[in-house]
């Protein structure tokens, strides 16, 4: 199918709609859709949260009778089941919409083309593929939990241009500067979970929040914050019950390996009233079961998670090919050979050993660089 050049205007016209849901759409896809007739958008919408209307809908609310003889613009594949609001691809068809054009098909497997189907069946044109990558790229953790079962896995680190991430006695406040600290609010915000170690609470007592005034200036000043789950592996429960980050609001998940002592009973009575979780993983090595742990995130509906934690955890997840993203903050300083590098890697020996990388993105964020990363993967 060839589209014009006013088919991708209205296109992307509906991803930035959908691009407004950004922060508050999980678990379900962010969408956005346009409604075009005579030449002229009737109708708009977008997706804001779990529970509510689908794009569509709003798009055909605003629209009203106008929808009748309309192009839809919308950037995943109109709904053919009942979930939690009625099929959207009925709503059209009820509509009277003239032609669908879609940027992909749904990879839920409850719509996968069903909703085209259903479309198609009611006489309604119905062209997909227009600036697919683009809304791959807006829904990527969605996807990911779609055809595997499990979230997708963004690690965070900052780094020294000598790929340092702390001085030997582990001072690293700050490496990167306050624009570049601001800026991992927005990576928060997007992501369903933040796992980090034990480690990193212990010598850091970080909170791993959305912060209340960042939020606002993400999204809109009356919408509820909503704070990822904090996820943190503790094997042998060292977290002391006064940690910051139990203190604060959003649910906290301790992955611990054992189930044997009265600590954990301890711990679990404590979580519980400060509103956490204690649950039990294998463990592998000499940590937890890193796939088991991406296993238990994609049944919680987890679709974007961030690693924000120390090199040697960090480098489990790459060592261990369970990573889509590398988000790297690089600063335009140098820390010296004595200071920490940035992932505790093994020693490799070949060539054929090395974890090779794709960088698909690079942005300056005050006076650091922000770096992403994909794996090859062969």
């Amino acid at each position: 199918m060839t589209f014009t050049a006013i088919d991708h205007t209205y296109m992307q016209r509906a991803l930035a709609l959908a691009k407004r849901g950004l922060y508050t759409t999980a678990p379900n896809p962010r969408v956005g859709c346009v409604l075009v007739a005579n030449g002229e958008v009737v109708g708009e919408g977008f997706h804001v949260k779990a529970g509510e209307p689908h794009a569509e809908r709003n798009a055909l609310l605003a629209a009203g009778d106008n929808a009748r003889g309309a192009t839809c613009y919308v950037t995943l594949e109109p709904c053919s089941h009942t979930g939690r609001t009625g099929p959207c691809a009925d709503a059209l068809i009820d509509a009277g919409v003239h032609r669908v054009i879609a940027a992909m098909e749904d990879p839920h497997s409850k719509v996968a083309g069903q909703g085209f189907a259903k479309l198609r069946a009611a006489g309604i044109q119905v062209d997909v593929g227009l600036l697919e990558s683009e809304a791959r790229a807006l829904n990527s953790g969605f996807i990911r939990r779609m055809e595997t079962g499990r979230p997708y896995v963004r690690i965070k680190l900052a780094m020294s241009l000598d790929g340092r991430t702390a001085m030997a006695s582990g001072e690293s406040k700050w490496i990167t500067g306050d624009a570049a600290r601001e800026d991992v609010q927005h990576w928060r915000a997007c992501s369903s979970a933040i796992i980090s170690g034990i480690g990193t609470v212990l010598a850091d007592d970080p909170s791993l929040t959305v912060r209340p005034q960042s939020w606002r200036a993400l999204t809109y000043p009356d919408v509820a914050v909503r704070q990822p789950v904090r996820v943190i592996l503790d094997r042998s429960l060292k977290i002391p019950m006064t940690a910051k980050l139990l203190g604060e609001a959003g649910q906290t998940l301790l992955v611990s390996g054992q189930d044997d002592s009265g600590t954990a009973a301890e711990h679990a009575g404590a979580l519980t009233q400060k509103g956490g979780e204690l649950i039990y993983l294998p463990s592998s090595g000499s940590g937890i079961d890193l796939a088991a742990l991406l296993d238990e995130l994609g049944r919680r509906e987890c679709n974007d998670v961030l690693v924000e934690a120390g090199p040697t955890l960090a480098a489990a997840f790459v060592r261990e090919g369970l990573f889509d993203e590398l988000l790297i903050y690089m600063a335009p300083t140098l820390l010296g050979s004595s200071a920490r590098a940035l992932l505790a890697m093994p020693e490799l020996e070949k060539m054929s050993e090395q974890i090779k990388l794709t960088l698909f993105d690079c942005v300056q964020i005050g006076d650091d660089l922000r770096l992403r990363y994909q794996p090859v993967r062969c």
